[in-house]
């Protein structure tokens, strides 16, 4: 659990007003890319976006063809999706406050409640946490295909361990590389991240072999698409993905606002998913501790709770705005 463990208190040293993070979210196109941690920084649109929902917007309803004016025919809008898929995919866009349900002629319609505003976030930085660099696993394969696919701004890798020069080799020169100590908080630059060009197309390397590589050329326009989906589902999806247990061993550490997982008994960080419970030899029944993760991520991030929504806002004119 110890990556485990460097992950929540990078976090919670990460967290600020000025930006959002989440953790182990999908950056790939064609292949099997989890990146551990992501900041998606606001743009200019942001307000608008966070007045709209407080949860991730269904990528696929963003890029249906049906806008903020006149509605359309659920059959017309999704034409190659089956009944069952269309009927979820509004579901969840309805749920997220995006989409209205609305009759045209009989037939079941749809339309946005407001337009989405394509530059609500700016940039975007991905993170690989590997506190033991003595342990790289496939460390380099995946800083190389962040790199060459260029979906992030900047790609960082953050460690524990002391850098040497022959750790520095086998890190792209373009990767950042933070020196963070989970206990204290403190994280020192050791090499700043040079910039990736998002707006341009990249390689995808899908599968590595001796003497051969597999790799695929993604679009502008797919990055693109690629980038919307990771910053919306790190809107809604957050950092804070687990449950205190319900345990008296429990006993949230850096405070309420951070609250992560710490064990008495265990002496460390742990994962309530995978190691709480009644067959925990340590467990105490108890109720959990009162920490409203909700509250605090609205308190220390950019993310708007609970908004108002656009629904009641309409004119019946926005289809000029």
């Amino acid at each position: 659990m110890r990556e485990y463990a460097f992950e929540l208190a990078l976090c919670g040293e990460l967290e600020s007003e000025e930006r959002l993070l989440a953790r182990q979210l999908g950056a790939h196109v064609q292949g099997r890319r989890i990146v551990d941690v992501v900041t998606v920084e606001p743009g200019p649109a942001f307000e608008r976006r966070a007045s709209i929902t407080d949860g991730t917007i269904p990528p696929v309803a963003i890029e249906a063809p049906v806008g903020p004016g006149s509605a359309r025919r659920i059959k017309e809008v999704f034409p190659n999706r089956r009944p069952e898929e269309r009927q979820r995919i509004v579901e969840r866009a309805v749920k997220a406050d995006f989409f209205e349900r609305e009759r045209c002629d009989g037939d079941p319609a749809v339309r946005q409640v407001c337009r989405y505003p394509d530059a609500w976030f700016d940039r975007l930085v991905g993170i690989e946490n590997k506190p033991d660099l003595d342990r790289p696993g496939d460390l380099q394969a995946q800083l190389r295909t962040d790199v060459s696919l260029g979906i992030f701004d900047e790609v960082v890798l953050a460690t524990a361990s002391h850098v040497t020069g022959a750790h520095r080799n086998r890190i792209p020169e373009e990767v950042g590389i933070w020196q963070f100590d989970s206990r204290t908080g403190d994280r020192e630059v050791l090499r700043e991240p040079e910039p990736l060009d998002p707006a341009t197309a990249g390689v995808e390397i899908l599968d590595r072999q001796p003497g051969r590589s597999d790799i695929a050329i993604v679009t502008a326009d797919q990055k693109r698409r690629v980038r919307r989906r990771i910053a919306e589902r790190a809107y809604g999806k957050g950092w804070r993905t687990f449950e205190l247990p319900a345990c008296g061993q429990c006993a949230p550490e850096g405070g309420p606002d951070v609250a992560v997982p710490y064990c008495q008994w265990a002496g460390r960080i742990v994962d309530p998913a995978s190691e709480c419970g009644t067959d925990c030899a340590g467990h105490e029944p108890a109720d959990p501790p009162e920490i409203d993760h909700v509250a605090r991520r609205a308190e220390r991030s950019a993310w708007r709770r609970d908004p108002e929504g656009q629904r009641r806002r309409q004119a019946g004119l926005d289809h000029f705005g």
